[in-house]
């Protein structure tokens, strides 16, 4: 089951990076003021922030019963990264992806809708990849 987890989240990955980066590619290109909200726009920012969540929720699965944390161990670089580091700048980017969908629902405009996405979206990008653990960062991580 670990290892079924562990390829759902790392596979997962692929998803939720593809949809916060056209997300934001979208936002981008919508930011000024003639631009419309369509509802693919919405449906594009909604199935960005589901898979963020599902993403979340395997991840907390994983750490609760992975055995690379470990507290006892925190020293360690690679148990430090998986204990503190990864799941800090994930809830943090999580976060800021579930803030910036809540405030462009209450935009009152397309661009400032937009530019919410954009501005939060693209935080929490940038965060994502910070915290992922990269196989040129992290020993013995993978790429899927």
């Amino acid at each position: 089951m670990y290892n079924g987890l562990v390829h759902a989240h790392s596979g997962l990955r692929w998803v939720v990076l593809i949809l916060l980066l056209a997300s934001v590619v979208n936002a981008a290109t919508k930011r000024n003021p003639s631009s419309t909200y369509t509802a693919g726009d919405n449906k594009l920012y909604l199935f960005t922030l589901v898979s963020t969540h599902i993403q979340l929720v395997l991840g907390l699965i994983l750490y609760f019963i992975s055995p690379k944390v470990d507290f006892s161990l925190i020293s360690e670089k690679l148990y430090r990264f998986y204990t503190v580091e990864h799941l800090t700048g994930m809830i943090i980017a999580i976060a800021l992806i579930t803030v910036g969908r809540a405030r462009s629902r209450r935009a009152e405009n397309a661009a400032a809708k937009h530019r919410s996405i954009f501005i939060f979206f693209g935080l929490g990008l940038l965060l994502i990849l910070v915290s992922i653990p990269w196989p040129f960062r992290i020993p013995g991580a993978g790429w899927f």
